[in-house]
């Protein structure tokens, strides 16, 4: 055996136990992740995986620089299609390879339009942003320390950036104070309101901002990054249809498809904004990829045939099952962050405090050893995420596993004795996992597995190397039964 043999060997070792403890074993509820379908896992390291398709609008056509991408191009467009089917819009910009990445498309088309506006060559900061504090909840993409990283003035007396950030009702810091809107925006004179959370229960005030904006001049830009809450489009709330002219975000979320992000508005041919899409489609290429993962690209396109079939019943599933997870934890002890009267969650999140029982991290920390996957979280009043209070909770993952509402209700009851009493219920835990191993909202197993075989054929080098690998197959499902 070679020493490459031996290497690749404990390589795949420790990948069949990760798939086999993460997949088989344990409850994921992280909220800023999914299980794509085994099809979708398949379009992804297809052919397109290792090509390029560089593209861009050139004298009103599309030009691509490389050549064998007919195919690829079909696939960019009909997803297109689907996306805009999905935020009933009119554009989407798919290149973006993150939710990050697309927030960073979006500030770089703006500081260089607002510079093109001023008669300037180049770029020009933004004067003031407005968006959610990020130890409040806020994103990450939407801080100076992330994706809005030199594209915002500093103040020179104070060294700050001049971002402010959204008023916090006082009863509920995980809502907007809606009165006190117009006062921060009519001091603060922002030309970017970015709305979205990472730490996410209500719907973000879009209307109110976009009323109080209306007739404002300059008029700002409103952004919202819908990373957390993209699958929930419609359900939740609908961002393009309320006033915000464009919407980012993640397609690995709460929208089941591949580690990508997007940009979605209707700022159509007749918008005075329309001069800022084009600048988006530049800032996507040339501007921030140029190899924009194709692979994942196919699959987008069958992540979106997905949820178009399934949007409905999958949203209303998510939403169901969040609520009921909180109210049962609730009913079991464990400190619920949100509003009770109103079931804790409008989104598939819920945020527990358990400062009493331990740091978040540890919480979270215990309850990985117990087979419940969460991520520890500071909440508004924490001072530190390292000395955080919260435990952060997402539901759209196992809900595609099939979990109902009177199922998370059972879980609920696992993560009560972990964090109240430090029970040990791994086992059980790994049991229980056991009833949901199908995934829904995609094609049903015994439609799926022949198009995959057909699929894992064609990427394999030969037909007798795809006969060998059948065999191993079967070995290996023998050797993996649970």
């Amino acid at each position: 055996m070679s020493a490459l043999h031996e290497r690749v060997t404990q390589l795949a070792k420790r990948v069949v136990q990760n798939n086999t403890w993460r997949q088989r074993r344990c409850f994921n509820l992280i909220p800023s992740e999914t299980t794509p379908s085994l099809l979708l896992k398949l379009c992804e390291i297809a052919d397109p995986a290792g090509r390029y398709a560089e593209h861009r609008t050139l004298k009103g056509r599309e030009v691509y620089f490389y050549q064998a991408t007919g195919f690829i191009q079909e696939v960019e467009e009909e997803a297109r299609r689907e996306i805009q089917k999905f935020f009933d819009c009119q554009e989407a910009e798919l290149r973006p390879i993150s939710g990050q990445m697309a927030n960073e498309v979006v500030f770089k088309a703006l500081v260089r339009q607002l510079g093109g506006l001023e008669g300037r060559r180049g770029a020009r900061r933004l004067r003031r942003v407005l968006n959610n504090d990020l130890t409040k909840g806020g994103h990450l993409s939407a801080q100076p320390m992330g994706a809005l990283f030199n594209f915002v003035d500093i103040d020179p007396e104070t060294g700050a950036d001049r971002v402010v950030h959204f008023p916090l009702h006082p009863d509920n810091p995980y809502r907007a104070d809606v009165d006190k809107l117009g006062e921060v925006i009519d001091a603060a004179c922002p030309e970017l309101v970015i709305f979205g959370k990472s730490m996410f229960l209500y719907p973000e005030p879009v209307r109110e901002v976009a009323a109080l904006v209306q007739n404002l001049e300059p008029r700002p830009l409103l952004h919202y990054d819908m990373a957390h809450v993209l699958g929930l489009y419609g359900a939740f709330q609908a961002p393009l249809q309320e006033g915000a002219d464009l919407v980012t975000g993640s397609t690995h979320k709460t929208f089941f498809g591949p580690q990508r992000g997007v940009v979605a508005s209707n700022l159509s041919k007749q918008s005075p904004l329309r001069k800022l899409w084009v600048e988006i489609k530049g800032r996507a290429f040339p501007g921030s990829t140029s190899n924009h993962h194709l692979g994942t690209l196919v699959g987008l396109l069958l992540a979106s045939y997905e949820m178009n079939q399934f949007k409905q019943e999958y949203q209303e599933a998510v939403l169901r099952n969040a609520r009921a997870l909180a109210r049962a934890l609730d009913a079991a002890g464990v400190r619920v962050e949100g509003e009770r009267a109103d079931g804790f969650t409008h989104t598939h999140q819920v945020i527990l405090r358990v400062r009493e029982h331990g740091t978040g991290e540890e919480v979270a920390r215990r309850l990985e050893e117990n087979n419940i996957i969460t991520n520890y979280q500071a909440l508004p009043d924490d001072t530190s995420f390292v000395d955080s209070s919260g435990i952060r909770l997402g539901v759209q993952e196992m809900t595609r596993f099939g979990m109902s509402e009177t199922d998370f209700e059972r879980l609920a009851g696992y993560i009560a004795d972990v964090i109240l009493r430090q029970a040990p219920v791994a086992d059980e835990v790994a049991r229980e996992r056991r009833g949901f191993m199908e995934m829904r909202y995609c094609l049903p197993a015994a439609e799926a597995l022949p198009i995959a075989a057909e699929l894992l054929a064609s990427i394999l080098p030969d037909s007798d190397y795809a006969q060998r690998f059948a065999a191993a197959l079967e070995a290996a499902g023998r050797t993996l039964q649970v």
